[in-house]
């Protein structure tokens, strides 16, 4: 029996010591785990020595664990970039991915500037239209605020969006910016010139899509831009960056050997055609790419040749699908699709995509995770997301951006010479700060911003030599002014309107609202920004009749009504008084009202009626009788046919005149002698002046502008004035020589 009670003593030690051996074994295990050591409680009798060996092997743990992760992380990187197949949503070796499986767009490791600062990058837009060219603007805007590196915009366009944009380039004059045009019709079908662009043709391909034929121009890219530039981003016209573009460029240096395309998953389930019943979209990888954002190897992929290569498969898609419903993504996914090592996968946030039926919410968790913004619904800003507010204020806080706070210079980096920079820089350098002009001086040297046909123009210039169109500047305190015009002249008109960004995008609202703006295609407003102290009204006027389409135009001011029907009057008067045939200015007689409310009269007999009753007057006898007193309205009263008349010192009045007569001078800035120097300038090159018996118009009342306020309560104003019209007479003189004599002689007798 003790025999029997030793074994078992012996068997129950033998126990206990397997489980605390087991338990040991157990928590040392889970140490290794979770990367962090459970010391055993001092029961057991453990040592100190023991201790500091455990605390050490923890480390170590620890350290192998962090080892690890890095290895998992490049491990997922390698079989991302390698993989035949479609990853998990949005997932790339730029995501971070953690180890627990949850996506993050932000990396384990300090983010490092691969792209050397003064490096040039190569960005490539399709543009077309008005509307586009508008758009377009904001995308610039928004690159521009947070870049660092010198930019060359490559810009495939039709000549409307070229004329806009090369315009707006210019007078922009933003540092370390190159800008290059080329022509998208050459692109459409090719052409037969040598010099032109005739491969590969892109009209043969019938396409669904809003954005028309210039939505397949993305295709053509290696044969439009040129043979030397290597790697490019490619854009729409409806993105907005939330970061430098140069984290995008230093994307290319991720490609491998095979890898041509950069770009990002689509963000809906377009591809995988569930989206409604018989549903039939493109063959894609999975859920397919958005090209909305795309990074090209130009150099691989013509040596690839690409041109073929998405011909061959847009030929063998469209025998089944007949056309594209995307443009040119439909082709791009195509190609993809069979070939899926040509696509490197771009990190989701590199393309939000605000499309309907959009998984975007996925992309991001914080503000840090957004890089770009893709507007790419048809209902742009009023698409529906749950944090739509969000991105809508993102887009507008460029929309309506100062663009002059971008020319910036890039410290440290060498500029390539511009001859209008460098010209302006140096009459700046020349102009003397203690001048009393030097504002005065300084303002007609700012070279403010322009953007021509601001919205739809669709006038086309008929062959009649007879045609006139109406020109005007404003500012947004005569916007009101607009329909009334519109309502009585009926023919062309050129508007230059003084505005800052954010006022542009007021009056855009205001007139897309207005049934009578927007019912009207031969209306242009070119949008001259803000810039100085002060109103630099001949440059507007001179914007607005530069870009005019008529033989003639009539040069008013935008608080004139003309009288119902002068389009039609001036255009007989012209053809009557063969005035191709002759150098004239016909002179429409002004009167004014001081009543905000008037019934306007409907022809001369109502208007000398209201003469006589006191309810109009003619315009500034009681203010300023000298500049229109030559008109002679006496004699005009019972005139039946044209008469001629004289100029006289200060004679201001409003004429028809041919385009190509001479621009106005852009010295006289604000208030006084902007239009006295014109006639003058008119009377010099021997132009007739003749009075039109049957045309008037009328001023209607306004408060006064800040610059004729400033004219009346500035001693200093008034001789900055006097001093601009010497110069003026100076150069009257050395142009015209004696013929100019009268002028200063008719200045000195007053």
């Amino acid at each position: 029996m003790l025999c029997s009670w030793r074994v078992k003593l012996k068997l129950l030690l033998a126990t206990v010591t397997l489980a605390i051996l087991l338990s040991w074994l157990y928590l040392f295990v889970g140490s290794l785990e979770y990367g962090r050591f459970l010391l055993l409680p001092p029961c057991l009798g453990e040592q100190p020595s023991r201790d500091v060996e455990r605390e050490a092997l923890a480390s170590r743990v620890r350290r192998v664990e962090e080892e690890n992760q890095q290895l998992r992380q490049q491990l997922g990187q390698a079989q991302a970039e390698g993989s035949d197949g479609s990853p998990q949503w949005g997932a790339s070796a730029e995501d971070g991915d953690s180890p627990g499986g949850e996506r993050s767009n932000r990396t384990a490791c300090p983010k490092q500037r691969l792209v050397h600062k003064c490096e040039l990058l190569h960005v490539a837009i399709v543009c077309a239209g008005h509307n586009a060219s508008r758009d377009v603007v904001t995308l610039v805007k928004s690159i521009l605020f947070h870049r660092k590196n010198p930019l060359h915009f490559h810009f495939i366009t039709d000549s409307v969006a070229h004329q806009i944009l090369q315009t707006l380039f210019q007078s922009w004059m933003v540092p370390s910016v190159h800008v290059s045009f080329y022509n998208a019709d050459d692109l459409k079908a090719g052409t037969c010139s040598p010099f032109a662009l005739s491969q590969p043709k892109v009209s043969w391909i019938p396409n669904k899509h809003y954005s028309g034929i210039y939505g397949l121009m993305k295709l053509t890219l290696t044969k439009a831009l040129p043979s030397n530039l290597s790697k490019v981003i490619v854009l729409d016209t409806d993105i907005t960056f939330a970061t430098d573009i140069a984290e995008l460029w230093a994307v290319f240096g991720k490609f491998s050997d095979k890898q041509v395309i950069g770009l990002v998953e689509n963000q809906s389930d377009w591809y995988l055609g569930n989206l409604w019943k018989n549903h039939k979209p493109w063959p894609a990888l999975g859920r397919g790419f958005n090209t909305g954002v795309i990074l090209l190897l130009l150099d691989r992929l013509r040596r690839l040749g690409w041109e073929q290569m998405w011909r061959l498969t847009a030929e063998r898609e469209l025998m089944s699908m007949l056309s594209t419903s995307l443009a040119d993504q439909d082709i791009f996914n195509a190609v993809i699709k069979q070939d899926p090592a040509l696509v490197y996968r771009l990190p989701c946030f590199w393309n939000v995509q605000l499309s309907d039926h959009t998984r975007s919410e996925q992309c991001y968790t914080e503000v840090s995770d957004l890089k770009v913004i893709h507007w790419n619904s048809p209902k742009k800003l009023r698409v529906k997301n749950k944090h739509v507010e969000f991105f809508r204020n993102l887009y507008l806080t460029f929309l309506e951006y100062d663009g002059n706070l971008l020319r910036r210079e890039l410290f440290g980096c060498a500029s390539l010479p511009s001859p209008p920079s460098d010209k302006l820089q140096q009459a700046l350098e020349e102009l003397d700060e203690d001048d009393p002009c030097y504002d005065f001086r300084r303002q007609h040297l700012t070279q403010h911003r322009v953007h021509l046909f601001f919205l739809q123009y669709e006038f086309l210039a008929l062959p009649n030599p007879t045609d006139v169109t109406l020109v005007a500047q404003l500012s947004m305190d005569r916007l009101q002014m607009l329909e009334a015009i519109c309502k009585h002249w009926a023919g062309p008109i050129s508007l230059a309107l003084y505005m800052s960004d954010a006022e542009a995008q007021q009056f855009l609202r205001y007139a897309q609202a207005s049934e009578v703006l927007s019912a009207r295609r031969n209306v242009a407003y070119h949008i001259v920004y803000k810039e100085g102290q002060f109103y630099p009204i001949n440059l507007l006027r001179n914007v607005a009749l530069a870009n005019t389409q008529t033989p003639y135009v009539f040069l008013t001011d935008i608080d004139f009504l003309p009288m119902y029907g002068l389009y039609d009057y001036l255009r007989n008067s012209i053809q009557q008084l063969e005035l191709p045939q002759r150098k004239a200015a016909l002179i429409v007689p002004a009167f004014e009202t001081l009543h905000y409310r008037l019934t306007f009269p409907k022809s001369k007999a109502e208007l000398l009626s209201m003469l006589d009753m006191g309810s109009l007057y003619t315009f500034r006898y009681h203010v300023w009788p000298k500049g229109h007193a030559p008109t002679d309205y006496a004699k005009w009263r019972t005139a039946t046919v044209p008469y001629r008349v004289a100029w006289q010192p200060d004679f201001e009045p409003y004429v028809v005149v041919r385009r190509d007569c001479p621009r106005y001078d852009q010295r006289f800035v604000g208030f006084g002698w902007n239009k006295v120097s014109h006639i003058m300038e008119l009377d010099a090159q021997e132009y007739e002046l003749l009075v039109l018996p049957n045309a008037f118009m009328i001023h209607m009342p306004h408060a006064p502008s800040f610059d004729i306020s400033k004219f009346r309560l500035s001693v200093g104003y008034r001789g900055c004035l006097q001093t601009l019209r010497e110069e003026f007479h100076q150069d009257l003189s050395r142009r015209y020589g004696a013929a100019a004599l009268k002028y200063l002689t008719a200045e000195r007798s007053l």
